[in-house]
C-alpha cells in the first residue's frame, strides 16, 4: 500500500478545524517555497556588483534552483516512498537551511553552491504538498491549494519588498539580506518534526512506483499539464529575476524597484487563494485560462508601449495574471489526476520538464538584454511566451484525468 494513500484521506473525512496541526505545517512550509528565490531579484545588482558578474552570470542565481528542481523532481517520489512523506519533507527543510547558510557566505562558489542547494531542497517541497493536499483533504482540494498558493505568494511578496531595506537601512549586507529566511525555514523544521515523528514510513516498492510514472510519460494530458507549468514558471522567475532591473532602468529607485517587485507578488494574493476554489467547482478551467492570457497581454504589452504613467496599473494586472497562471498550474496537479499517487507522479514530472524549460527564462532574458542592451526585446520575448501558455492552458483544462 502506497505512502502517499495509506491513511485513504482520513484528514479529509473531518473537518478543517480538526486538522489544525497539518494545515499549519503546510501553510509554513509554503512559506519558504519562494522566500528564498524571490529574495534575489531586488539585490541582483548589488551581488552583481559586489562579486563583478556578468548579467547572464547573474542569471544563474535564477536559473540554477530550476535546474535543481528539473533535476530532483522526478526523484522526489520515491524518496516519498522510501521515508515517507512527512519525513521527506523535514531533510528537506534541513537541507534548505544548510543552502542558506552556503549562499550567505559571501563568496561566489559558496553563492552558487547554496543556490544549488535550495534548488533541491524546495524541489521535493514543490512535489509532495500537492500530494500531501490531495491525501489528506481530498474533499478539500481547491480550498487547500489556495490557501498554500496564497502563503507562497505572501511570503514571497514579503521577501521581495524587505530585501533591500534590510540589505541597506538595517545594515545587513546582500548576504545577510538573504540568510535572515534561514530563521523561518528553522521554525518550519521544528513544527514540522512531530508531523515526521508521527509518519508511519515507506510502503511500496520503487518499480511499481515506475511503473506508474512511465505511463504518465504516455499521456497527452499530463505534457500539457507539464507544459503549462513549466512556462508559467520560466514567466514567474523571469520576472522575479529581472522585472526590478527593468523598473531600474525606467528611472524607478533600488527601493521602487524592489517594492514594485512585492506589489506584483501582492497582486496574485487575491487570485491565488479565489482561483483553485472556483476552478475546483468548474467542469473545465478554459474560461479561467483566457482571461489569464488577456491579463498577460494587456500588462506585458503596457509595460512594453508604455510609460511611467500607468506603470504600477501593468503591475499588478501581471501579477493577477501570474497568479493566475501559478494557481491554475497547481490545481491541475489535483484537478487532472484520480488520487494522490497520481498526482505526485504528475507533480514530479511536470517540474521536472516544466522547471527544466523554465529554467531557459532568466539566462535567455539576460543574455537578450546584453545583446540588444535593451528590455524591450525581452518583453516581446514574453509576448510570445503567454501565447504558448494559453495553447497548453486550454489543453491542461479539459474535463479529464491523466
Amino acid at each position: 500500500m502506497s505512502v502517499l494513500s495509506d491513511t485513504k484521506s482520513t484528514i479529509g473525512k473531518k473537518p478543517l478545524s480538526l486538522a489544525w496541526p497539518i494545515i499549519l505545517g503546510i501553510v509554513l512550509i509554503a512559506m519558504i517555497m519562494r522566500s528564498p528565490l524571490t529574495s534575489v531579484g531586488p539585490l541582483i545588482g548589488s551581488i552583481r556588483e559586489s562579486l563583478e558578474l556578468s548579467n547572464a552570470t547573474a542569471g544563474l542565481l535564477t536559473t540554477l534552483p530550476l535546474l535543481a528542481f528539473a533535476l530532483l523532481s522526478p526523484f522526489a517520489p520515491f524518496l516519498a516512498r522510501r521515508l515517507g512523506v512527512e519525513r521527506t519533507l523535514l531533510y528537506a527543510l534541513i537541507l534548505l537551511m544548510v543552502g542558506i547558510a552556503l549562499r550567505s557566505l559571501a563568496a561566489t562558489a559558496s553563492l552558487f553552491a547554496g543556490t544549488a542547494l535550495i534548488g533541491l531542497a524546495i524541489a521535493v517541497c514543490n512535489v509532495l504538498i500537492p500530494s500531501l493536499v490531495k491525501r489528506n483533504f481530498a474533499h478539500q482540494v481547491g480550498l487547500m491549494t489556495g490557501v498554500y498558493s496564497v502563503s507562497m505568494n505572501l511570503s514571497g511578496a514579503i521577501a521581495s519588498g524587505v530585501s533591500v531595506p534590510v540589505a541597506r537601512d538595517l545594515g545587513f549586507g546582500w548576504n545577510g539580506a538573504l540568510g535572515i529566511w534561514g530563521v523561518l525555514v528553522l521554525l518550519a523544521a521544528l513544527f514540522w518534526l512531530p508531523q515526521a515523528r508521527a509518519s508511519r514510513g515507506a510502503a511500496v516498492s520503487a518499480t511499481s512506483g515506475a511503473l506508474k510514472r512511465r505511463s504518465l510519460w504516455r499521456s497527452p494530458l499530463a505534457w500539457m499539464v507539464t507544459f503549462f507549468m513549466g512556462i508559467q514558471s520560466l514567466l514567474f522567475y523571469v520576472l522575479v529575476a529581472w522585472l526590478p532591473e527593468i523598473m531600474t532602468s525606467r528611472g524607478l529607485s533600488e527601493d521602487s524597484a524592489g517594492w514594485m517587485l512585492s506589489l506584483f507578488q501582492t497582486a496574485a494574493l487575491p487570485v491565488a487563494f479565489i482561483v483553485p476554489i472556483v476552478a475546483g467547482r468548474m467542469k473545465n478551467q478554459r474560461l479561467l485560462v483566457i482571461i489569464m492570457t488577456i491579463l498577460l497581454f494587456v500588462s506585458l504589452g503596457g509595460l512594453y508601449f508604455g510609460g511611467n504613467a500607468l506603470i504600477s496599473l501593468w503591475t499588478v494586472l501581471l501579477g493577477i495574471g501570474g497568479g493566475c497562471a501559478f494557481s491554475l498550474a497547481m490545481i491541475f496537479l489535483s484537478l487532472r489526476t484520480k488520487d494522490a499517487h497520481d498526482t505526485v507522479s504528475l507533480s514530479g514530472m511536470s517540474q521536472s520538464v516544466g522547471y527544466l524549460l523554465a529554467a531557459t527564462g532568466p539566462i535567455l532574458f539576460g543574455l537578450l538584454h546584453d545583446i540588444t542592451a535593451s528590455w524591450n526585446p525581452p518583453l516581446l520575448l514574453l509576448l510570445g511566451v503567454s501565447a504558448l501558455l494559453l495553447l497548453f492552458g486550454l489543453g491542461a483544462s479539459s474535463n479529464r484525468t491523466v
